[in-house]
């Protein structure tokens, strides 16, 4: 493979494909192109009608878009007051969250009771699943794993193309339990073959809540908080679901379009949430962190922090890619509720601890950034940390490694991408096919022997 990339020939091919590929970055506009299916103010083109979720972060008021605070709204039911209710009664919520997803409405105790344990059973992965399809065939990219596994759960079901409700919210309740054993034994085995150290496995305990699993499986000796795993549960309720728009979920609700498997589907989304564009942000927001660190000598200091800001735009520090990882959203202006309510809550696990200087480097970070932008570019548009900027420290805190960040997005998210796939299989009937405008020319065709 090697040995072709460096030949001349193959490196001449490539220069030809530069070449006849390249679009004049003005011909979008004067066809009237929405790149990134996105309108002139940033806000996406309405390509459907969903019952799922609302993600509000502006209103159009006599055509101009009027910043707000961000809302997100589960069917129907403001994560906020979900949340509340949850920490306030000490229980955990992913399982209630997913099941208000799936199903649309909340649960009463004997539903998510019965609920939470028809979760804990599917846990298990199918007899030598670990070793045939992940330990045997290790993957240095834990999402790349997790896609081809759920891919392989498709010999594993009996009737894998049976589309009917009942079928369909089987097989959505068995990948939701089963993400995150996916997850960690692919974490395992990629530890194990790339890493040259210990594979560890644990047997998964039944009694344990999604959050617990995840962490009981994951550290070798098991031992866990209950800080810890309520702070991992409240990450997992916040990333469950984000509305029908975002790359992952439309990718889900395209792929489902066309009529295919559950199995398929679920692993176009996952092949969408890996891009750094979409689930691997927090990985960047870690890996800013860490040059800030380096590059700024009094972390309290505002003028300092504010000068490195400024040298970050201008592509002089960090990844020069002039870009401030954690701040800004397509949806969202003055605030993310996500973004709001894990800030509050990692604070109590980061106080009087070694992470919380880091905590408050990005809180300075944060607070710092947009006049840094009006400094900068002239813009005075509303810009707001977005989940990404915290999500990534609480990992850190929790002491899950960097390879399992977006798997761990990926988990908490397959409870959305289930409820938008059975939603456009009810109601989508039509396969989403968008246009793309032809701009090459008709040429005249030239025989092989006459080509130079």
């Amino acid at each position: 493979m090697e040995q072709l990339k460096n030949s001349a020939t193959f490196k001449q091919m490539c220069s030809d494909f530069l070449s006849t590929t390249a679009i004049d970055p003005s011909l979008p506009g004067k066809f009237g192109v929405k790149r990134g299916l996105r309108n002139s103010d940033g806000s996406g083109v309405v390509a459907g009608i969903t019952n799922v979720c609302c993600v509000h972060g502006y209103v159009i008021s006599e055509c101009d878009k009027q910043p707000i605070e961000g809302e997100l709204i589960y069917r129907g039911y403001n994560i906020r007051d979900i949340v509340a209710d949850v920490l306030s009664s000490g229980r955990y919520g992913y399982e209630e969250v997913a099941y208000l997803l799936l199903f649309g409405m909340l649960p009463d105790e004997t539903q998510l009771t019965a609920f939470s344990k028809l979760i804990a059973e599917y846990r298990d992965l199918p007899m030598y699943f670990s070793e045939d399809v992940i330990i045997r065939n290790p993957s240095p990219n834990i999402m790349n794993k997790m896609a081809q596994a759920v891919l392989a759960l498709y010999s594993y079901d009996s009737a894998p193309e049976d589309k009917s409700v009942e079928s369909e919210m089987l097989k959505a309740i068995s990948i939701i339990s089963r993400l995150p054993a996916i997850m960690v034994t692919s974490y395992q085995a990629m530890r194990r073959f790339y890493h040259n150290d210990s594979m560890v496995m644990h047997q998964i305990n039944k009694d344990e809540s999604l959050a617990e699993s995840i962490l009981s499986t994951l550290r070798d000796d098991r031992s866990y908080t209950a800080e810890e795993a309520h702070l991992l549960d409240l990450c997992l309720m916040l990333h469950a679901e984000h509305g029908g728009g975002n790359n992952s979920t439309f990718t889900c609700r395209t792929v489902s379009s066309s009529g295919t498997d559950a199995y398929s589907a679920y692993a176009a989304a996952i092949g969408s949430l890996k891009g750094p564009r979409h689930g691997g942000a927090n990985i960047k927001v870690m890996e800013m962190l860490e040059y800030a660190k380096k590059g700024i000598s009094n972390w309290d200091d505002d003028d300092e922090v504010k000068s490195y800001l400024h040298k970050l735009l201008r592509k002089e520090e960090g990844d020069r890619s002039g870009l401030i990882y954690g701040m800004g959203h397509a949806v969202y202006t003055l605030s993310d509720p996500r973004a709001k309510i894990l800030k509050e809550n990692a604070m109590k696990l980061a106080k009087g601890t070694e992470f919380e200087k880091e905590f408050l480097l990005l809180d300075s970070i944060e607070r710092l950034t947009p006049g840094v932008f009006a400094d900068e570019r002239g813009d005075i548009k509303n810009i707001c940390a977005n989940v990404d900027m915290y999500s990534g420290l609480v990992y850190k805190m929790l002491k899950i490694p960097v390879e399992m960040y977006t798997g761990l997005f990926a988990c908490a998210r397959m409870a959305g991408w289930c409820a938008h796939r059975m939603e456009e299989m009810i109601n989508g009937k039509r396969i989403i096919r968008p246009a793309y405008k032809a701009i090459n020319l008709n040429k005249q065709y030239i025989p092989l022997c006459n080509r130079i």
